[in-house]
């Protein structure tokens, strides 16, 4: 049975990753940081026995690391780190709260590689060893377009940190690329994004699936093609 460990789980693009593994017989250990009130995800883990739900605020990287050797025995094939915020509402180049980008980065940049670290082990122990970290199209530095100057930054720089991942990690086998779902009718994304969190990540999960060593340390779109950085 495939293990799918997953970040941000309760809503959005992370609730859909569950919906779609969980559905195609997928053991997920879906991670969400306030598990009490994540309504539709204990829903979801009530129909499907094989969904474990646990606590986790990814932007505490002591909890990333307790929550990994809690869970110390288990093989993970595929780590989908989800988990993000957009930022605060002032974070212009004329305007920036300083301590909301602050928090973006832990929670957008610093917060992927401390669950990165804490389940590095699991991953190795995987048989498909996949280390997926959910980024945006808002982080090319080549196609910018100004504005949300906290989440662009913090997303690409998530971007170079797992590029370096991919470097450091190659020779454990472990595949690190980090993947643009698009623009996805979600909380974050808006009712008037062009694209369903069906379609995308049934877009993504079909990227995931044909993922080898060579890819790792790709920019990729939830179709498979590749972003400028």
């Amino acid at each position: 049975m495939t293990t799918v460990l997953v970040t941000g789980a309760n809503r959005g693009i992370g609730l859909e990753f569950v919906k779609q593994y969980a559905k195609d017989g997928a053991k997920v250990i879906a991670c969400a940081r306030e598990p009490a009130r994540a309504d539709a995800l204990k829903a979801l883990a009530g129909k499907q026995g094989q969904i474990e739900i646990h606590a986790l605020d990814t932007s505490d990287f002591k909890a990333c690391a307790a929550l990994g050797k809690q869970l110390a025995s288990e093989a993970i094939d595929i780590l989908i780190n989800n988990a993000g915020y957009y930022g605060p509402k002032r974070q212009s180049a004329d305007e920036m709260d300083f301590e909301g980008w602050a928090y973006t980065l832990a929670v957008n940049t610093m917060g992927p590689l401390a669950v990165a670290q804490a389940f590095r082990e699991n991953l190795k122990r995987g048989t498909e060893k996949k280390l997926v970290t959910i980024t945006s199209g808002m982080a090319s530095t080549a196609e910018t377009e100004g504005s949300y100057l906290a989440y662009r930054s913090s997303k690409a720089a998530v971007n170079n940190v797992m590029r370096n991942v991919a470097i450091g990690w190659r020779g454990e086998g472990i595949i690190s690329v980090v993947l643009s779902p698009g623009w996805v009718r979600t909380d974050m994304g808006g009712p008037s994004a062009s694209l369903s969190p069906e379609e995308s990540v049934s877009g993504m999960r079909k990227v995931i699936v044909g993922l080898t060593l060579a890819d790792s340390g790709k920019f990729l779109t939830w179709q498979g093609q590749e972003r400028p950085w």
